[in-house]
């Protein structure tokens, strides 16, 4: 008998403000509980990313985003299951965020990033973030219409 592994596509929004990324604390108890990421969740059967995004933002912190730009897809396998990361330049249309679905909310800046514990999938993007002085720049100027 063999067991498959359970894969998960996750969407992740990188939200901008003033020079600041927003991040959420998992719940305790979650996979990951306490460590920080960026706002978003599981993609449900039949769900567009767009769409995942869309719901996971308004349920876990309670705001809009206005027209979600992909940016990078991050595979990553853990000892117990795989997940898919797609993630998402955003900016906030609508709401002001709160802990809803999650712990904890902080704007931080993209340099702090490095100063908090994220799951592995995570730390390509981080570095990434991190090593990108100019990342605010490379956003286009739409996204914050």
């Amino acid at each position: 008998m063999t067991s498959k592994t359970p894969t998960f596509e996750v969407v992740c929004a990188v939200i901008f403000r003033r020079n600041r990324i927003l991040i959420t604390q998992r719940p305790a108890g979650s996979y990951y509980g306490g460590f920080w990421e960026f706002p978003g969740g599981k993609r449900e059967r039949g769900e567009s990313l767009e769409a995942a995004l869309a719901r996971e933002l308004t349920e876990e912190i309670g705001i809009l985003v206005s027209k979600p730009q992909f940016w990078r897809k991050v595979n990553y396998k853990y000892p117990d299951r795989n997940v898919t990361l797609h993630f998402f330049l955003c900016a906030i249309r609508g709401g002001v965020p709160r802990p809803i679905g999650c712990s904890a909310i902080r704007w931080i800046r993209h340099s702090d990033l490095e100063s908090y514990s994220f799951p592995p999938a995570d730390v390509s993007v981080i570095n990434e973030l991190v090593n990108s002085s100019s990342f605010k720049l490379e956003i286009p100027d739409a996204l914050f219409r």
